[in-house]
């Protein structure tokens, strides 16, 4: 058996050959999740005109200290109807455009009102609690470069900019294949030896979360005739994902079968715990993986690899898997052959999160795993990570 790749290797190879889908046009209230295919353009300045910061009053700050009368009450998308002329003010709402001739806003509780007019006595700047136009972005501005995930934050500035659709890469078509006579569907009453199948449905939301259109087939039966049919059928999409059937047992099919069809295998075992017996390959674009049948090596196999394929085929910049540093609660010992990704819950510090590895870190424990935010990474070595020593980990969303 060749070497076991390190994690980085692996998923140089997968990343190599994981190339971004083409692109479509999408409406920006329906972009979330989605991965720029083209630098964005603001199509208006923000804000469009100077408006109010404040609830109050729109008045020269050279007329301040003093009494002004109200010329005008200005309420949001209805402006003055004439300029401010000196010595008056104007009332004002928050995102209200400020007229022409006032350079600041004096906030309603800075000022006393009796009989339509203000008296304010302290002084003001030129600006105080105006937002320039064009403060945020200017037209034609990029507001936003290819490579990019949505997020609500995105779509919000999309919106304000004027943006009314995008153009993003393609979600990819993703088929997840569950195999195991053992496996029934949640629901129906297990007999002798049988299990309900849980990775169809944890790998299912992990990459309708990462943008792709999933479908699921099976659990398919330990025999060739089902798996042929199903793997076959699931090679038709953009990724093929098997869970269960890659490892040297008799019963494990898959990586037999899949290179019956075509598919030319880039590698198998990756030196990690959990998650060892990966397999990844392809046939003309298809990706393959075949993942452990174990959940938790499913998971980790999913965090560490298939995200970040399934990022890279919507052309992400940064596809991952995207570490974050914090402090380990308690101390961890180090396998000498591979990295270990233990699972973990963060709580907050002093100034940054402190990590505490959960009591059963067996492959097959999903259960426990769903109390778990985080996977510490710990890499492979003599002797343990003490307790308060700096780590990267992975969230779990």
């Amino acid at each position: 058996m060749p070497p076991l790749l390190s994690i980085d290797d692996a998923l140089a190879r997968i990343l190599a050959r994981a190339r971004p889908l083409d692109a479509e046009g999408v409406p920006v209230a329906a972009a979330a999740r989605r991965v720029l295919a083209e630098d964005v353009a603001a199509r208006v300045d923000l804000p469009p005109f100077a408006s109010s910061a404040m609830d109050g009053f729109a008045v020269r700050a050279a007329d301040l200290p003093g009494r002004l009368p109200i010329a005008f009450r200005i309420a949001a998308g209805l402006p003055a109807d004439r300029p401010l002329a000196p010595g008056e003010a104007m009332e004002i709402s928050t995102g209200g455009a400020v007229p022409e001739g006032a350079d600041a806003v004096v906030p309603i509780e800075s000022v006393v009102e009796r009989d339509n007019e203000i008296e304010v006595v302290s002084h003001t700047h030129s600006g105080a609690h105006v937002r320039s136009a064009g403060g945020d972005v200017r037209a034609g501005d990029v507001l936003l470069e290819a490579g990019r995930v949505l997020g609500a934050a995105q779509v919000g500035a999309l919106a304000a900019a004027g943006v009314a659709g995008v153009l993003c890469a393609r979600r990819p078509a993703v088929v997840v294949l569950s195999t195991g006579s053992e496996l029934r569907v949640p629901g129906d009453k297990l007999g002798p030896g049988q299990i309900y199948e849980s990775n169809g449905p944890m790998l299912a939301a992990a990459f309708e979360a990462a943008g792709a259109l999933v479908e699921r087939i099976g659990p398919i039966p330990d025999d060739e005739e089902s798996h042929r049919g199903a793997l076959e059928r699931g090679l038709a999409a953009d990724v093929l994902v098997s869970s269960g059937g890659v490892s040297v047992g008799p019963h494990d099919l898959v990586r037999r079968i899949l290179a019956e069809l075509g598919v030319e295998e880039h590698f198998w075992g990756v030196a990690v715990r959990p998650g060892k017996p990966l397999a990844f390959g392809s046939r003309g674009a298809t990706l393959v993986f075949g993942l452990p049948g174990n959940p938790v090596s499913s998971l980790v196999a999913t965090e560490l690899f298939v995200r970040p394929a399934l990022l890279a085929l919507q052309g992400a910049t940064r596809p991952g898997p995207l570490y974050e540093s914090a402090r380990l609660a308690s101390a961890l010992r180090r396998n000498a052959a591979r990295d270990e990704l233990v699972r973990a819950r963060t709580r907050d510090g002093v100034g940054e999160a402190i990590l505490e590895p959960l009591t059963g870190q067996e492959s097959h424990m999903i259960a426990r795993a769903a109390t778990a935010d985080a996977l510490v990474l710990v890499p492979a070595g003599e002797g343990e990570l003490p307790a308060g020593e700096h780590v990267r980990y992975l969230r779990l969303a």
